[in-house]
């Protein structure tokens, strides 16, 4: 990818991600539920295909869970309440990233204690809105472990042979990934704020986007 694709690449991704963002605020539920896809969908594409030179397997495995993040992001824009498809197809899209982050990287006994704090964070989030989310428990633990392991994953990349700005655009991207879900889920099943859907969003396509930039080795 060019410096000039590759700027065409992230304008691209904002311009559709602050469509999508002002759709949520607005209310606009057709513009969000065509906006919110679209913006993923664009992320996907600059993955496969525009991000370049790119090492298999971890291009491929980063590009499957673009797309199960699409799936997701289809299931919980319908009107339908599918939110635990929707979670399930995220959990998916974390173990696909499980396997990117382990690429050259097998899990390792001394790597633990990095994923320590991951854990810690996200049990603690599930803790403040355990009262409030009834029926999902079971998934939301099991996904709450899967991204725990995802970021932790990505954080341990930096002891092997990987291209700086890649282990730093992985390891950001899945640490705004842990905040967007954070957000998400305390605004979902305890406390909305102001602008939650707005910060979990943003969090969420710069995660997304930060990631597909790291499959340029």
């Amino acid at each position: 990818m060019t410096h000039a694709s590759t700027v065409l690449f992230v304008a691209a991704v904002a311009i559709s991600a602050a469509c999508a963002i002002v759709a949520a605020a607005r209310g606009d539920r057709p513009g969000f539920t065509f906006f919110k896809p679209l913006t993923t969908c664009i992320i996907l594409f600059g993955a496969a295909w525009l991000v370049r030179p790119g090492i298999q397997p971890y291009r491929g495995l980063v590009v499957l869970a673009l797309a199960l993040s699409l799936a997701g992001d289809i299931l919980l824009v319908l009107p339908a309440n599918r939110f635990t498809a929707g979670l399930v197809a995220f959990l998916l899209a974390h173990v696909a990233y499980i396997a990117a982050f382990s690429t050259g990287n097998p899990p390792a006994v001394g790597q633990l204690p990095w994923l320590a704090p991951f854990l810690a964070f996200n049990a603690a989030i599930v803790a403040y809105v355990w009262n409030g989310i009834g029926k999902v428990r079971r998934p939301l633990l099991l996904y709450v472990v899967a991204i725990s392991v995802m970021v932790w994953r990505a954080a341990t990349r930096g002891h092997v042979a990987v291209p700086r700005p890649s282990y730093l655009f992985a390891l950001v991207g899945a640490c705004l990934f842990v905040a967007s879900d954070a957000i998400l889920v305390v605004r979902r099943f305890r406390r909305p704020f102001r602008a939650a859907h707005e910060l979990e969003l943003s969090a969420y396509w710069a995660a997304q986007l930060l990631i597909a930039l790291s499959v340029r080795m």
